[in-house]
């Protein structure tokens, strides 16, 4: 069962992960930001994402901005000192280790997520998928969601509601575009080796398309 779910908000970083000093965001939403944000909506382990189109209905826009980012990280090995009862500090004091990053980020975004779940092993008993589709058009209804959505990362917020519009008219009706490389997800299949997975986008007449995509590790 597909549920389309029209999302929008002022800026998006969808970041590039070969520029990672300072950020540059693909030019449409990944495959992998839509799960994300709809998984903030609605998530039960009974079911799974799947996503199937992409619809870009405002044009692509770049801007330069300036955001305030720490140097650091906490290390694994200092939260398993902490866990294991070492007299081990999990902090970051921000005045220490802040810095300064450019980004190129997305201006103006407005999509339409096209997507379906399949059942997972995990489903219960009474788990079947009007169950979960009635609870998703609910949640969508009533503005509901697990955590803030978001566009790539928490400082840009996703406006979302379901879309009853018929298709989507988008911003590039009569133009195709080649994306490049793109990264579709992360291969959890196995824990001690999570793989990205690539697949080459396209932009065809404002819709990307991954049903059929050829996946790449």
């Amino acid at each position: 069962m597909s549920v389309k779910v029209e999302v929008w908000g002022d800026y998006a970083l969808f970041t590039r992960p070969e520029l990672k000093v300072e950020r540059v965001s693909y030019d449409v939403m990944t495959p992998s930001a839509a799960r994300g944000l709809l998984e903030a909506i609605y998530w039960h382990p009974g079911m799974r994402w799947v996503i199937d189109r992409i619809y870009v209905l405002n044009p692509i826009r770049f801007t330069n901005i300036r955001r305030n980012e720490v140097s650091a990280t906490i290390s694994a090995s200092k939260v398993r000192s902490a866990m294991a009862g070492g007299d081990t500090e999990l902090y970051l004091c921000t005045q220490d280790c802040i810095q300064q990053r450019a980004a190129m980020v997305l201006q103006d975004v407005r999509y339409v997520i096209e997507a379906h779940f399949v059942i997972t092993d995990k489903a219960g008993e009474g788990d079947n998928p009007g169950k979960f589709c009635d609870i998703m058009r609910r949640r969508l209804e009533k503005g509901q969601c697990f955590h803030q959505p978001c566009f790539g990362t928490r400082e840009f917020p996703a406006h979302f509601g379901a879309w009853s519009g018929g298709e989507p008219l988008t911003a590039y009706p009569d133009e195709d575009r080649e994306l490049g490389f793109m990264l579709y997800d992360m291969d959890y299949s196995d824990p001690e080796n999570i793989r990205p997975q690539f697949f080459r986008a396209t932009l065809r007449r404002g819709v990307l398309d991954v049903r059929d995509c050829e996946v790449f590790r």
